[in-house]
């Protein structure tokens, strides 16, 4: 026999109002929304930390360059 068949949880159905599950597929729509910003916030800021250490590099290179020039 399918073990599915036996699972309990196979035939759940849920308990509630209707307009109670529409707003918990509302909660859990604003919930993915509120992680798929903080995952481009995330992006944005590596970006702009990627960005600063290579100002900050080429800054390094130019100025071990003018060292080595004056020695």
């Amino acid at each position: 026999m399918n073990a599915l068949l036996k699972d309990p949880m196979y035939n759940f159905r849920p308990q509630g109002s209707q307009q109670m599950l529409i707003y918990e597929d509302l909660a859990r729509s604003r919930m993915r929304e509120a992680e798929q910003v903080a995952r481009a916030r995330r992006l944005v800021r590596l970006l702009g930390a990627a960005k600063r250490w290579d100002r900050l590099a080429k800054w390094a290179a130019r100025r071990a360059d003018r060292v080595n020039a004056i020695l």
